[in-house]
């Protein structure tokens, strides 16, 4: 009798060690179920070159028709990689390179203006931040003035949707390398390439444009400089509730 229970009693220290040893595994070398801090999200970065608004002339020319311009911007917190945005504003082609560094390198057409920014972009996160909308001038051969950038919709912005209305200020901003603008002219209608002009004007609005609810409008604007040379913006479009 006495050896079944010392039997017994051995057997509840081994079931007690046991578990005892689950324990201790399962709260101390088991996975933890303990989320990893969130990924910080990245900043915008400051473009440094090339400058806005201003001719790029310091390009490595390739040939007559193309030269390589090394863009740099600062970097930004947070960030793992950039990715670069550049179009073309006379034919709207725009292309984009992913990099890890705060430059790069680019073929791009000379005697041409370009828009460019920079998205910043870090790993763990869909966040991203994207730095100011800068243009320029790519330097072309024997040019000694350029034409002014494509103008920029201001009022209403592309895309709107504006309240029931009859009339509205026309409003753009526009910009040129050799800062002699002398004029706009602004096309206006309801046809998706508008041909009816609203006039010439030096100001960067026009007011009281008579519009109509539950209509869908377009418009453009056409710059002009002191050599005439012109631009025509993109083909914006609003629409009145």
């Amino acid at each position: 009798m006495k050896i079944i229970y010392t039997k017994k009693i051995f057997l509840l220290i081994l079931l007690i060690s046991f578990l005892t040893a689950c324990s201790s595994s399962s709260s101390g070398g088991g996975t933890d179920d303990t989320p990893p801090p969130p990924v910080a999200s990245p900043t915008a970065s400051t473009l440094i070159f090339p400058e806005d608004d201003t001719e790029c002339n310091t390009g490595v020319i390739v040939n007559d028709t193309q030269s390589n311009v090394t863009f740099e911007w600062n970097a930004s917190e947070n960030t793992d990689t950039y990715e670069i945005s550049l179009t073309n504003l006379n034919t709207s082609n725009f292309s984009r390179a992913t990099v890890s560094t705060n430059e790069i390198t680019l073929l791009i057409d000379r005697g041409t203006p370009y828009e460019w920014f920079i998205i910043s972009k870090a790993n763990g996160t869909n966040d991203t931040a994207t730095s100011q909308t800068w243009r320029f001038y790519n330097e072309g051969p024997g040019v000694e003035n350029y034409a002014p950038f494509p103008a920029e919709a201001i009022n209403p912005a592309r895309g709107a949707n504006i309240a029931t209305t009859t009339s509205i200020t026309l409003e753009w901003d526009a910009s040129d390398v050799d800062d002699d603008i002398t004029s706009y002219e602004v096309l206006f209608g309801i046809e998706a390439t508008p041909s009816n002009s609203l006039g010439t004007t030096s100001e960067k609005s026009i007011t009281n444009v008579t519009v109509s609810a539950n209509t869908t409008y377009y418009w453009q604007v056409i710059t002009t400089d002191s050599n005439r040379n012109t631009s025509n913006s993109e083909i914006f479009e609003f629409k009145v509730n």
